[in-house]
């Protein structure tokens, strides 16, 4: 089977819903606090709130609070859409993207009052963006020095000028009617009481990853135009009760078996009292038929508040109880609260009559070593399209109960060449803080890996081959490098290992120490040197392998596959590839994205392109637009890489640790010209 072929992320359509959801609620989630702050503001202060004038306890009636209830309609007509508008332009090109998306939802907002503009929002905030994004690339790079500004200020308010008209006369009675057609439907299931029925789309939607689409796109618009006219919606708890995940885990803490009901518990406190969600995914994938439960408990908990008229005033996020209560609107808190209680004890009994129906089947697949959970944690993740701390702690549970004495810890990634060796470089750094012995972390490509591996790190996508590679290795996913959480818990398993104890302050001091300095010119440790796929250092001073003229910054933002142009444009130009490189590039984000966290992404060709590859170099471009990286994944720093040898894997893991740590990420960010970048990565950072 082929390696490239055996790591892509499944597609299709479920691939493409979920990245419309993660779409969708990158709009909406970074701004969760205005809406946590507008349902606070409807709760106390409208007429029949808390402190309103007609509120349910008398005591708490205040004559002063009919003055404050005239924030809540300006807030939910005009500044949450505006937040949702400008968040979905900046997506899509930065400040400037942001601020015309915002002046265009005016347009719709305007020519659709009386309406909720969420979804007005969502479509005119990132189109406007794209309009001025696909403009401006008109005369991009043509414009003489001195006249940017100008132009860029100019062309900004034309766009939004016309595209705020093209939304008031064209996109707001769209979008009304749109909104119109999906509250009917929506009312007409309330009213036939057949809402209920949502949870069996809702629920394995959840565990797929597929629930954003629907609960941003739909629940919530549709959820803030009944909390506006009737003072809360029960909307919001369709998918966010916490109420069928709490009886599903507290089910498998009483009657399940093995690494299931060990995990449990733990798992019940993040979901329950965290409002995590995933954390539950894995165990549904492990025993499909306990979405029957989930299905039916969710159900119940719509019904019940159905029956009891009851629902919050703003989304609960994330879907703790917490959040959950601190959102009820008044006079719900019983419908609510039952609603909680009831589906969680309809998806516990139901759960457990599944569980004891095959307990003896569990009991035997247990005691023959199969572990289903991990498999389960490892499909969660690929669904997700990326690691996940909460699921990581899943399967580091099973990795902790090992007896094998860990020596040698390898980093794994296609290549060997980019990633693995800037993961390697952190981790190598948090064990020697730690003060632990007698333990090795080197960095190999897949293809080298040769059985001798104890412990064995690699990107969620790749775990699998790695697997294969070394199947007696403990094995641990990771999604961004640079402060990945997995780190922690494997200096955490390698002290518990020295010190026969976990020593939790020990793991948590080596996140505190400063970083070096970036030293573009130093010879490389041998005592800590990357090792190559040979397992030798090299010898010699490293080569100077980044230059001023590799160096650039950028305004506005740009796709993907223009940075990889121009990344791999300055590797061609600095002698170290040829005009091949650029394709094997785009193949390595086809399999595995390059993508490293903290807004770095250091993007590579595959191992098959070392034809490619003359020499060694890197390529430093800043985009201070960012650019969308895929799933949600926005870079700032792109790092363009060319490795011929060693000579820019000590450089990488110096990156590494300089990206993990925020000061010094802000310092880079705040460089005003390419030569005081170079500057600052050139002679190290304070």
């Amino acid at each position: 089977m082929s390696t490239e072929t055996s790591a892509k992320a499944p597609g299709g359509l479920r691939t493409g819903v979920q990245k419309f959801g993660t779409f969708l609620s990158g709009m909406i989630m970074p701004n969760i606090a205005a809406f946590i702050a507008w349902g606070l503001l409807t709760a106390l202060f409208i007429p029949t709130g808390w402190l309103g004038v007609e509120g349910p306890v008398e005591a708490l009636r205040w004559s002063g609070s009919e003055g404050l209830a005239a924030i809540v309609d300006p807030t939910i007509q005009y500044l949450l859409p505006l937040l949702i508008a400008f968040t979905g332009g900046n997506v899509v090109y930065g400040h400037r993207g942001g601020v015309v998306g915002a002046v265009a939802t005016m347009g719709v907002i305007v020519g659709a009052a009386g309406t909720i503009m969420f979804i007005g929002a969502m479509i005119a905030g990132p189109g406007a963006a794209w309009v001025l994004k696909m403009v401006e690339k008109l005369w991009d790079g043509k414009i003489k020095a001195g006249f940017e500004m100008l132009v860029n200020n100019f062309s900004a308010g034309f766009v939004g000028f016309f595209t705020g008209l093209a939304a008031y006369y064209w996109l707001a009675p769209l979008v009304k009617g749109l909104t119109d057609v999906l509250g009917k439907a929506v009312g007409w299931l309330v009213d036939t009481g057949l809402i209920p029925l949502a949870s069996v789309i809702v629920e394995p939607a959840k565990v797929l990853f597929l629930n954003n689409a629907i609960n941003h796109g739909v629940f919530t618009p549709i959820g803030g135009e009944q909390s506006t006219e009737i003072g809360h919606s029960l909307l919001y708890l369709v998918e966010a009760n916490p109420g069928p995940g709490a009886g599903l885990l507290l089910a498998l803490t009483v009657f399940g078996v093995g690494a299931a009901r060990a995990t449990a518990p733990g798992a019940f406190l993040i979901q329950f009292l965290g409002g995590i969600h995933e954390i539950y995914f894995p165990y549904v994938l492990a025993k499909p038929v306990l979405l029957v439960a989930l299905v039916l408990g969710g159900a119940s908990g719509v019904a019940t508040n159905l029956i009891f008229d009851s629902g919050l005033v703003a989304p609960a996020s994330p879907g703790s109880i917490f959040a959950v209560l601190i959102q009820t609107a008044p006079g719900s808190h019983l419908g609510v609260i039952l609603s909680v209680l009831i589906s969680a004890a309809v998806t516990f009994v139901v759960s457990t009559l599944f569980l004891l129906a095959s307990r003896k089947r569990d009991l035997a697949a247990d005691a023959a070593g199969e572990d289903k959970l991990a498999a389960a944690v490892a499909q969660t993740e690929r669904n997700k399209g990326k690691a996940s701390s909460v699921l990581g702690g899943l399967a580091g549970a099973g990795a902790a109960t090992a007896t094998q004495t860990i020596q040698n810890v390898i980093f794994a990634c296609d290549a060997g060449m980019g990633s693995s060796a800037m993961g390697a470089g952190v981790l190598r750094k948090k064990v020697q803080q730690a003060g632990i012995e007698g333990v090795t972390v080197t960095n190999k490509a897949i293809a080298n890996l040769d059985g001798t591996a104890d412990l064995v790190v690699t990107q969620a996508q790749l775990t699998e081959r790695a697997r294969m590679k070394e199947p007696n290795a403990l094995h641990v996913s990771v999604g961004g490098f640079m402060n990945a959480p997995e780190y922690d818990e494997v200096v955490a398993l390698l002290l518990a290992q020295q010190n026969g104890s976990a020593e939790e302050a020990a793991a948590e001091e080596t996140a505190t120490h400063d970083a070096p300095a970036i030293d573009f010119g130093a010879k490389p440790d041998p005592a800590t040197s990357t090792a190559t796929a040979e397992g030798e250092a090299p010898e010699g001073a490293t080569p100077e392998v980044l230059t001023r003229d590799n160096v650039r910054i950028h305004a506005g933002s740009a796709t993907r596959d223009e940075a990889l142009r121009e990344a791999a444009g300055i590797l061609e130009a600095a002698g170290a590839v040829t005009g091949d490189y650029l394709e094997a590039m785009k193949a390595r984000e086809e399999t595995v994205s390059t993508y490293m966290g903290n807004g770095l992404a250091i993007p590579h060709g595959t191992d098959a392109a070392k034809d490619a590859v003359l020499g060694s170099a890197l390529a430093v471009i800043r985009y201070d637009g960012g650019v969308e990286w895929g799933d949600g994944d926005v870079a700032t720093f792109v790092v363009g890489i060319a490795g011929k040898g060693d000579a820019h894997l000590e450089i990488l893991q110096s990156v590494a640790i300089q990206f993990g740590d925020d000061d010094t990420v802000a310092r880079l960010k705040a460089a005003e010209t390419p030569d005081e970048l170079y500057a600052l990565l050139k002679g190290g950072l304070a």
